[in-house]
């Protein structure tokens, strides 16, 4: 049986986009662009939605932030497939830097799957507003058209989110999700370090008064 807890708005709107995107590849490969644009603009709709309602009613889950991690690198794959079938022309005198893009976009997940064994679940502040920025692109490009400045603003803020990303991958020695940025994680650290030095200095009596309660019962019964 299901957990109810699991059936939040926000889990089913990223289950949805992962459901719906072997069949939105399917039209992008078959050239049927009217019916692959209207789908994509409703995944990148979906994907803007699901986010704001977990925050807005605190339905923040892990399980929530795996499962919107996965069908954020499905819709990206899903703008990026469209843009090689139906947008090819506009993006050739851009390709250099586009190719810096994926790559730094698709190293974030590799380095993620090689370190931590699963795909990053970070949501930074930084990599968020990336994702409404590149999400208002692709859905201009394909309903509007291509426009030179938005594409250099979308790629290079896009590509300095990559790079946070791969820092605090770096840093951290095991995969935690929602993170805010790399200066929050620096904080943290700086912080955890800190309470770890002060406890090793602290006396041995000072210790056993820090240390729960359940332990210091634990060798009474002892």
């Amino acid at each position: 049986m299901i957990d109810k807890k699991l059936l939040t708005i926000p889990n089913v709107l990223s289950f949805y986009r992962l459901v719906s995107f072997p069949f939105v590849l399917f039209l992008a490969l078959h050239g049927d662009e009217k019916l692959f644009v209207l789908l994509l603009v409703i995944n990148l709709i979906t994907d803007i939605l699901d986010g704001f309602i977990a925050r807005t009613f605190n339905q923040k889950t892990e399980i929530g932030a795996r499962l919107d991690s996965i069908a954020d690198l499905g819709t990206f794959i899903l703008a990026t497939t469209g843009i090689f079938v139906f947008k090819l022309d506009d993006f050739r005198p851009y390709l250099t830097s586009f190719t810096v893009f994926l790559v730094l976009f698709l190293s974030t997940d590799l380095f993620s799957l090689i370190k931590f064994k699963r795909i990053s679940s970070f949501h930074l502040y930084s990599w968020k507003i990336s994702g409404y920025i590149l999400g208002s692109f692709f859905l201009i490009l394909f309903t509007v058209g291509f426009f030179p400045l938005f594409y250099w603003f979308a790629i290079g803020w896009g590509i300095l989110s990559f790079i946070e990303h791969l820092l605090i991958q770096l840093l951290l020695t095991e995969m935690k999700s929602n993170q805010k940025g790399l200066y929050w994680v620096l904080k943290t650290m700086k912080t955890d370090k800190s309470t770890a030095g002060n406890l090793t200095l602290m006396p041995r009596y000072l210790k056993e008064k820090a240390a729960p309660k359940d332990n210091l019962n634990q060798q009474t019964k002892t």
